[in-house]
């Protein structure tokens, strides 16, 4: 699996797991709550926070026939044109760099997902130091171009792409100069229900791509997430609001602050336990072998005397010989006198 260095973060196998808080629109389109999610992401304790960087108009154009109406699965994206969806949702360009050194504060990495040319420049002179491809642009090759000529890091939302599709965009990248490319695994419905979610494609990725994978979750749902990361994603993109009931674009699937800290907590745990496979007693584990069965004397013999069920058993604690050896013991002669309740050795055995 290829490494990503995001900052001083390095992301992939026998590194932490990334975590992304995702900004959007929660905003409302006012600066100081902007502030304010920057600021409890985070405290939440994620690695980096991400912006998106676009204006109505390099989305799309002002036009209300029926192509440009909203349609979907998200009722607070219905009933509006393109135009004004994004006139809503968009963070202001002059925020983010305000919005950079806030994040900087708490030495959190911010980035964002640029959506044209105009956005690359802009992010350039912010100095970000990786970018995100969104699941609707990763077909604009154009852009991909663009993006990939930073020789920055990228990561992709596969949403709604086939493998044909993820791979001729990696490729787009890389061969534009980007220094590497990871893919989220990602569900383009807003919310995703955890039916659809279909983790278990975070594994074939790997194997496809040999490439760092991660999630990006539109899920409330934090075990879809955990789920994620115990099947191998080094990367977790969660959207962040500060109160769902305050509305907004995607305040519907975002977490709360208090939730996406317990998803960090949960996540940390996670990554904890996953370790590296192995067959045999942990350090502290191996302190309890001594609760194991093991082949005992259990009744004062006399050299001489016969190996049988009287006078061994297979009982708790472990310091006899292994239970495995009763069959080839029994009917042997011991060559000592031996005490009721001393564990039993070949020493012992003619």
């Amino acid at each position: 699996m290829n490494l990503l260095k995001i900052g001083n973060k390095y992301i992939g196998e026998d590194h932490p797991i990334f975590v992304i808080a995702e900004i959007s629109g929660n905003h409302n389109q006012s600066f100081s709550k902007a502030k304010k999610i920057v600021e409890e992401a985070c405290k939440a304790g994620v690695d980096a926070i991400k912006l998106q960087t676009y204006t109505a108009d390099t989305l799309t154009i002002d036009c209300d026939n029926k192509w440009f109406q909203v349609g979907g699965t998200n009722k607070e994206w219905q009933g509006q044109t393109l135009y004004s969806l994004y006139k809503k949702a968009y963070t202001p360009w002059q925020w983010q760099p305000k919005l950079q050194k806030i994040a900087k504060k708490y030495g959190v990495i911010l980035f964002s997902t640029p959506f044209d040319s105009s956005a690359v420049d802009f992010l350039e002179k912010m100095k970000v130091p990786a970018y995100k491809v969104a699941s609707f642009e990763i077909g604009d090759l154009e852009l991909l171009k663009k993006i990939g000529s930073t020789k920055k890091p990228v990561i992709i939302s596969r949403g709604m792409a086939n493998l044909e599709e993820i791979k001729l965009a990696v490729k787009t990248l890389k061969n534009a100069g980007a220094s590497s490319v990871a893919v989220l695994h990602c569900v383009s419905s807003y919310p995703a229900d955890p039916e659809e979610m279909n983790i278990s494609t975070i594994p074939l990725l790997q194997k496809k791509l040999k490439t760092v994978i991660g999630i990006s979750d539109h899920n409330l749902d934090s075990s879809v997430t955990i789920g994620a990361v115990a099947l191998g994603a080094k990367i977790v993109e969660k959207h962040i609001t500060l109160k769902r009931t305050d509305g907004g674009p995607d305040a519907v699937f975002s977490l709360e602050p208090k939730e996406l800290k317990d998803l960090v907590k949960a996540i940390r745990i996670v990554e904890k336990s996953l370790g590296k496979p192995q067959l045999i007693s942990g350090e502290r584990e191996s302190t309890n072998l001594i609760f194991r069965r093991s082949l005992f004397v259990i009744k004062d013999v006399k050299k001489g005397d016969k190996l049988s069920s009287i006078n061994v058993r297979c009982i708790r604690p472990g310091y006899g010989m292994s239970p495995k050896f009763l069959n080839k013991v029994l009917g042997k002669k011991f060559k000592k006198d031996v005490k009721k309740g001393t564990p039993l050795s070949w020493n012992f055995i003619k």
